[in-house]
């Protein structure tokens, strides 16, 4: 069983990484389209919120990806990268947040 899900699992971890790519790749499109569409209109477009809360979601996928990495961990310095990249993406997923609730929409 052990070796089923060490042979599978960096397939699921390819897909989460994936996933939080394109998230931020279909964020940050959508987000410069509606500036652009904001500059052309003069309509207010609030991009600033919608980016952010792309980047948001995809660094859940991205930390989904490190939480499963944890199972593959064999040495201890290994454990120690992979700590220290989880909470600098729980960091950053965080001081988003914050600045997500400053601009006023409140979020989770």
């Amino acid at each position: 069983m052990e070796t089923y899900i060490e042979s599978i699992l960096p397939s699921i971890i390819a897909v989460l990484e994936l996933m939080g790519i394109f998230v931020v790749v279909v964020s940050a499109l959508r987000a410069f389209i509606h500036y652009l569409t904001g500059l052309v209109t003069g309509a207010e477009r609030d991009v600033k919120f919608a980016l952010a809360n792309g980047l948001a979601i995809s660094l859940e996928f991205k930390m989904a990806a490190e939480i499963l990495k944890t199972v593959l961990i064999h040495e201890l310095n290994e454990l120690v990268v992979l700590g220290a990249v989880i909470l600098l993406r729980a960091l950053l997923s965080f001081l988003i947040h914050f600045e997500m609730k400053q601009t006023g929409h409140g979020g989770a």
